[in-house]
């Protein structure tokens, strides 16, 4: 009879399977995984000395190049921690932004994760569908920032502009004509609340669409019902948030038990899974798609009805409106001081988290005074649920490798950081 030994095999780095660079290196018996070991640091960037060599404005778009499907969320938790040094109130309605460019990129990231889990596990459609809406949330970043990806719209003591009045609208081509245009333009024709809120009126029959597919698909509860279990003990011992403690029956959400900008007047509920498994977590994330089209409806209604500043009134902070640094020598010299040295800190230290697609996502500041940060930590949301995956896929065929790394939903820019 032959002689059984384990081999070890390498699984990735390859997208979407292991999402980037994770380099797994697998000990196997047969098929069934014995030890998983995650190889990281392919990536590395130095996201954290970077920001230190730079002024606290010039760093935040190093913000957005960690998880690139979270852009804002990143940016939040870092102008957090930097209004705490300064002790400054960010104005009413630049909060209210936040909180609905918050939930937009929720529903981005979490779009991200159903299309590349079901593409993962072989439900090619799925892919489709998810990045059919996501094209109308990147309109809605590029409305207001200019770029679909990388925002950088989030600044210390607020947003970097109001509101959009028109939204870009496509123009007939030889491909589409006039009358097929025109049906693409029907969202388009007021302004970016008027986009959104036309969207969020759209996006729960297209989840229902998602449900339809997958949730009491057979293959796709035979490939994650039982897979990845984490009991609520063991997911709070390694240090999981998001929803990978939520799925395991932890309610535990920033937004509900550490309130920030306006979460504490909005109206939603946290989703729950019961058993911890790859089903549980994908069943939660699809509900947070929904509670987060409630928030941004909300956001919406109160928006249209308060106008008003959407960052600080000081120019040592905010930059001068372009028409009063053009006619005024001193609110020059702010725009010119500000964009060449940046602002100064106080001296201290400061600790900010946010309510991140991944989980929390948190970033510690020391000052020492200066025009830039003395030193810069952050936490990845999703830097601590890389260490459970190996407790999470041993005893698992390879297959389930494939579903578990799915469900962890970590995004490598933010791992090695």
């Amino acid at each position: 009879m032959a002689e059984i030994r384990n081999y070890t095999m390498n699984f990735g780095p390859q997208h979407p399977a292991a999402h980037g660079v994770l380099r797994l290196v697998l000990e196997m018996d047969g098929e069934v995984v014995v030890n998983a070991d995650a190889h990281i640091g392919m990536l590395h960037r130095a996201t954290e000395k970077l920001a230190e060599q730079k002024t606290y404005v010039q760093a935040l778009p190093y913000m957005d190049r960690m998880d690139y499907f979270s852009v804002m969320a990143n940016e939040h938790g870092y102008c957090l921690a930097v209004e705490r040094l300064l002790g400054i109130e960010v104005p009413e309605r630049a909060q209210y932004i936040r909180v609905m460019f918050d939930e937009i990129t929720r529903i981005l990231s979490h779009l991200l994760f159903l299309g590349a889990h079901g593409l993962d596990i072989g439900a090619m459609t799925m892919f489709l569908y998810c990045f059919r809406e996501r094209e109308d949330l990147f309109d809605m970043y590029e409305a207001v920032s200019g770029a679909r990806v990388h925002a950088a719209y989030y600044r210390p003591g607020g947003v970097y502009r109001d509101l959009p009045d028109v939204m870009p609208r496509y123009v007939p081509t030889k491909i589409h004509g006039a009358g097929e245009v025109a049906k693409l333009n029907d969202s388009r024709s007021g302004s970016l609340l008027d986009f959104i809120e036309d969207f969020t009126e759209r996006f729960p029959a297209h989840i229902d669409e998602y449900e339809t597919l997958l949730t009491d698909n057979r293959i796709w509860k035979q490939r994650t019902v039982g897979i990845g279990v984490i009991s609520p003990e063991r997911a709070i011992e390694l240090g999981f948030t998001g929803v990978m403690l939520r799925g395991s029956g932890v309610a535990w959400d920033l937004r509900k038990k550490q309130p920030y900008e306006v979460y504490d007047r909005m109206d939603f509920d946290i989703p729950v899974g019961v058993n911890g498994d790859t089903y549980d977590r994908y069943l939660c994330r699809v509900e947070e798609l929904r509670q987060s089209n409630r928030i941004i409806r909300q956001c919406v209604e109160w928006l249209r009805a308060n106008p008003g500043p959407v960052i600080v009134d000081n120019h040592k902070i905010a930059p001068p409106a372009r028409v009063e640094m053009k006619g005024s020598m001193e609110e020059l010299i702010h725009h010119f001081k500000l964009f060449t040295e940046g602002f100064r800190v106080p001296a201290g230290e400061a600790y900010a988290a946010v309510e991140h697609p991944k989980g929390e996502f948190g970033v510690y500041i020391v000052s020492d005074g200066a025009n830039k940060p003395y030193r810069v930590k952050i936490r990845g949301a999703g830097f601590n649920h890389l260490q459970g995956l190996n407790e999470m896929s041993r005893g698992h065929m390879i297959a389930d490798v494939v579903a578990i790394i799915g469900t962890l939903d970590f995004v490598f820019g933010e791992i090695d950081r």
